[in-house]
């Protein structure tokens, strides 16, 4: 699963809308086909993309990712959408991110997943890793209070009010580390402006959360008779052409969190201690067969010389 946050820009401009053609991620008017209607879909500097994390350039001044007004959004309500191809949460102007090269003011967020028992669900890839999300045994409350609704908007146009929340708390927990680019939405019209921040650390939720995403929303309307799931709506990576992946963070061995790095040391040391050990214990065992040894033969030769010794004696 990825989750996606639309920022727009400077507070002024206008978020292109998704009107046009009908277009589905397979199928005749699938992904393949999308640059027969929208031009830009076919064009040099489109997203996701694979990140090489060999080809990457670290940029040490790429400050954190500082959400501001995420955790307090307001008194206003959320409106939560399925609008056929994501669920869509719109979001207060009253959030913005810093640590960005402008102002961003948060638009909406939304989605991406796979199918059920699919390893894959995120757009972006790192050396051709797909992702679905860090899923584990404990589930994160806060997305809850999106999957909780999600009953109510099954099927394309529906929508309800949510109470605000902490969104904050949808975001991974370290915000200093991701990947930078430009490119373009993933969907059509595939407006080549978008300005990617793809964080290092994976979202948060369980499996079984993760699961009533995949099972509990269509892609087609109410009265239609056979309901198609909305499942596996994420884009194939593009081609990077000419363009350059910054990171924020060092990446190679050196680009370990402070945790992964005293586990490697602690790691490190025990297994030279082992070795240590080992072979101290292999040297002494050497050397007291080889003490044993030597007794044995002075014990014997001094035996023979004492019995040729009395065989001598009147």
């Amino acid at each position: 699963m990825l989750l996606t946050l639309i920022l727009l820009q400077g507070f002024s401009h206008a978020l292109a809308a998704n009107h046009g053609s009908h277009w589905t991620y397979k199928g005749p008017h699938g992904q393949v086909h999308w640059s027969d209607d929208h031009l830009d879909c076919g064009g040099q500097a489109q997203s996701p993309i694979d990140i090489q994390t060999k080809s990457v350039r670290h940029n040490p001044a790429l400050p954190p990712i500082e959400p501001q007004g995420y955790r307090s959004p307001g008194d206003g309500a959320f409106t939560l959408l399925n609008n056929g191809h994501t669920v869509e949460v719109s979001l207060p102007p009253s959030m913005f991110l810093r640590g960005l090269p402008q102002t961003y003011a948060a638009v909406q967020l939304h989605f991406h997943w796979g199918s059920r028992g699919q390893a894959g669900g995120s757009e972006h890839q790192v050396n051709g890793e797909t992702f679905p999300a860090e899923v584990g045994n404990v589930a994160n409350p806060a997305y809850d209070n999106i999957l909780d609704r999600l009953k109510n908007i099954q099927h394309p146009g529906q929508k309800i009010s949510i109470p605000p929340f902490d969104i904050h708390e949808l975001l991974p927990g370290q915000l200093g580390h991701y990947f930078r680019y430009n490119g373009s939405l993933t969907t059509p019209p595939c407006s080549q402006n978008v300005l990617w921040t793809i964080f290092r650390q994976r979202a948060r939720i369980s499996a079984s959360q993760l699961e009533r995403l995949q099972r509990g929303l269509y892609s087609t309307e109410v009265a239609n008779s056979l309901p198609v799931p909305l499942v596996d709506n994420y884009r194939a990576p593009q081609l990077l052409n000419q363009r350059v992946v910054f990171s924020s963070f060092p990446v190679g061995p050196s680009a370990y969190s402070a945790g992964e790095i005293v586990a490697i040391v602690f790691g490190t040391l025990f297994g030279c201690l082992s070795i240590f050990l080992t072979i101290h214990f292999v040297v002494k065992r050497i050397r007291m067969k080889r003490i044993r040894e030597q007794k044995d033969v002075v014990f014997k030769s001094s035996s023979r010389r004492a019995v040729s010794g009395n065989s001598h004696r009147p």
